[in-house]
């Protein structure tokens, strides 16, 4: 691939170089604004009028007692800090109420009235606008203090002004703080009235009450509705009950035990269960009597009428002990159905003495609730009472001082304002921000071609040459002119992108006029003709021709006179001062042949230039105007597009590749013109650009002068 193609895409992140390059080029902007604004805020710095300031110091507290009150004793912690405090009595200090006293008190109406206002009375408003305009408040730091700061014309009249408003400020809080004490004290007593009006107005419907439901003395004393006897009687009703059921439970859970024992262990265990003394005596000679039966049926046998007698008594005894057994046994079971009995009317007495208690307590309710209602209005009106004694005896409490002032203002020696040094420092540094700032800002809305880069990623084609600033005419200058190698490097350039060596016929186009096509196409044939090389030039732009103007030569004869057929090939072509150089004018175009650049007549024309020469060159008029550019850009060989440094945006240029392209032109490269050389060092080396050496060179200078017959010559003139 030719190294003169288009580059791979460079990366679009500024360098500093970058910012330095916007600056050198936008430094007349970024002088201009900086001169406008250092020499504006010098100027107002020395017009405005001299102010002195004055300075008072108070000390600020928090409203506090010497004596802890009555209402936080017992409190394990005080107020608290308060981060905004300070913030909050700057804005009190600034307040109508604060100011207005001292605009008052110094009269500033009337005072300031003449000064500022042609002698009318100021409002208080106004006033209190232009004091507070001149005030200014700075606390001390990691202090209670707060300096109180007043600008003025006049000296005395800041110092009085500073000093008058430290005092307002604290007998303003002197006040406050009274007022607010007496006036809590105020309502605290009015509704401590309203709440003995309540207790008194209660105490009255109480009694009524009292007279209408015949509640007796000792029941009004208590704090319930049930009276006292009443409800002790219900409470041992209801305690019998309970024992009774508990004792009915017992002998219920006794007898169910007893029932299922057999008679022998009914014997073991009633005289242990139930007390009997008969059953007991029965079962000891029960006891003996068996012990004597068995004793005798060892010694007699059964047959013995002793043996006889003593089992007939046996037998007796063991009949009694059962009818006694069974006797206990009933006995037991009637004293359960007694204590049932009795539960039962345990139950009624008790169900009797709730219904009588639920009839009283619902006869004398309203009673006990307005009786209530007595005791919590009382209860708030002794609240009340403490309150108010607590309040009164707070008040009365010696207070810390809440302000203080600590340094009265005195009149300034010097004036403060303006600070002279400090605004013309501060205007330097702020015109230089706003110039460079501005700088940027122009750079950015500026769309038009600034370096080499914009155009290659851009348009995507390579940048053949860079043509310096104020070049003149190399036909004039000579080949050892300083702007000569710029051409000479787009010369070297340009023959290396040719693919084909017989590619000989070149059209320089623009996008739009003044970018410097004409003054290009010229030097670059002169370059190519100094390189002993047969060039002609062809002024092909029929609408603006330029250049018979660079040779001082007429336009009446040249390439319409030859597409018109009205003069031979060799009439039209004239030579120039430079033995290779050859012109053809554009001659006189008729409006009736604005499209013969089109024609086979032009054709044929640069199929014949480019045998008889080895190079020719066609100036075109602007390719985003007219039609003619596009045609000669598609008969020609090579198409190189000037574009001008920071002249017409991007996308215009953008497009005029396009054109190019879309006719089938073979566009070659770009060549950069009128780019200043001292404002961007990366073009000088770019271009190889080589001014300083043959300026500190040069033994002599070109001087061009007018030959006879209306050619150019050019003339070496010594220079000592």
């Amino acid at each position: 691939m030719d190294p003169l193609k288009a580059q791979a895409t460079q990366d679009s992140k500024l360098h500093f170089l970058d910012y330095w390059r916007i600056i050198r080029v936008r430094k007349t902007v970024i002088l201009a604004v900086f001169l406008l604004v250092v020499i504006t805020a010098t100027l107002v710095t020395f017009i405005l009028p001299e102010s002195y300031a004055s300075t008072a110091r108070i000390k600020v507290e928090r409203d506090t007692t010497d004596v802890s009150p009555l209402a936080e004793r017992g409190s394990l912690y005080g107020s608290g800090y308060d981060p905004y405090f300070i913030q909050t009595e700057f804005e009190v200090i600034q307040s109508e109420v604060i100011l207005g006293r001292v605009i008052e008190e110094q009269n500033l109406n009337t005072e300031w009235g003449r000064k500022y206002a042609n002698g009318e009375k100021l409002k208080t408003t106004e006033a209190h606008a232009l004091l507070k305009g001149r005030l200014d408040l700075r606390p001390v730091r990691n202090t209670s203090l707060i300096e109180i700061r007043v600008f003025s014309e006049n000296k005395d009249e800041a110092s009085k002004i500073a000093n008058a408003i430290a005092r307002a400020y604290r007998d303003h809080r002197l006040e406050e703080r009274k007022q607010q004490t007496l006036g809590g004290v105020k309502i605290l007593e009015e509704r401590f009235n309203e709440q003995e009006a309540n207790v008194k107005s209660v105490q009255d419907v109480l009694d009524r009450l009292r007279k209408e439901l015949g509640i007796s003395e000792m029941d009004a004393a208590g704090v319930s509705i049930t009276p006292l006897m009443e409800a002790e009687t219900l409470r041992n009703l209801e305690r019998l009950r309970i024992e009774g059921e508990t004792s009915y439970i017992g002998q219920e859970k006794q007898l169910e035990k007893l029932r299922i024992l057999t008679r022998e262990q009914l014997r073991e265990v009633l005289p242990r269960t139930v007390p009997d003394a008969s059953l007991n005596e029965r079962i000891s000679q029960l006891d003996i009597t068996t012990a004597q039966l068995i004793r005798l049926q060892k010694d007699f046998g059964p047959d013995n009428p002793e043996v006889i007698k003593a089992q007939a008594q046996v037998d007796d005894l063991n009949k009694k002990i059962n009818a006694s057994l069974d006797g206990i046994m009933y006995a037991l079971q009637n004293q359960l159905d007694g204590a049932k009995a009795k539960i039962a009317g345990f139950q009624a007495a008790v169900d009797a003495a709730k219904k009588v208690d639920l009839e009283k307590a619902e006869k004398s309710r309203p009673y006990f609730d307005k009786k209530r209602e007595l005791e919590e209005a009382i209860r708030l009106r002794n609240l009340l009472y403490m309150k108010i004694t607590t309040e009164r005896i707070d008040a009365n409490l010696p207070r810390s001082t809440v302000v203080m002032i600590v340094d009265n203002a005195v009149p300034g020696m010097k004036p403060v304002r303006p600070n002279k040094p400090l605004n013309i420092v501060l205007g330097v540094i702020i015109g230089l921000v706003v110039g460079v700032g501005l700088a940027f800002f122009i750079e950015y809305l500026d769309t038009s071609v600034k370096t080499i880069d914009d155009v290659e990623r851009t348009l995507g084609s390579p940048v053949l040459g860079v043509i310096p600033q104020n070049v003149g005419y190399l036909i004039e200058e000579g080949s050892e002119s300083p702007h000569a190698e710029a051409y000479r490097v787009l010369r070297t350039n340009l023959l290396f992108s040719r693919k084909d060596d017989k590619l000989n016929t070149i059209a320089v186009v623009s996008a739009g006029a003044g970018e410097g096509k004409s003054t290009t196409v010229f030097n670059l044939a002169t370059v190519f003709a100094q390189s002993d090389q047969r060039v002609i030039v062809v002024d092909s732009d029929l609408r603006r021709p330029t250049l018979h103007k660079m040779l001082r030569i007429t336009n009446n004869l040249g390439l319409t006179n030859y597409l018109l057929k009205q003069n031979t090939l060799d009439e039209v072509i004239q030579t120039t001062s430079l033995p290779k150089l050859d012109f053809m004018a554009s001659g006189k175009l008729p409006s009736s042949s604005l499209g013969i650049l089109s024609s086979n007549q032009m054709k044929d024309l640069i199929s014949e230039l480019k045998q008889r020469y080895d190079y020719v060159f066609l100036d075109s008029p602007p390719i985003m105007g007219v039609s003619d550019a596009s045609i000669l850009a598609s008969e020609v060989d090579i198409t190189l597009q000037v574009i001008q440094y920071r002249r017409y945006p991007q996308p215009m240029n953008l497009r005029a590749k396009q054109l190019i392209e879309k006719v089938g032109g073979n566009l070659v490269g770009i060549v950069l013109n009128n780019i200043n050389m001292s404002q961007d060092e990366s073009y000088y080396y770019y271009s190889g650009y080589y001014h300083d050496y043959y300026s500190k060179n040069e033994d002599s200078e070109p001087v061009a002068t007018k030959p006879e017959g209306g050619k150019s010559k050019v003339e070496i003139k010594q220079k000592y």
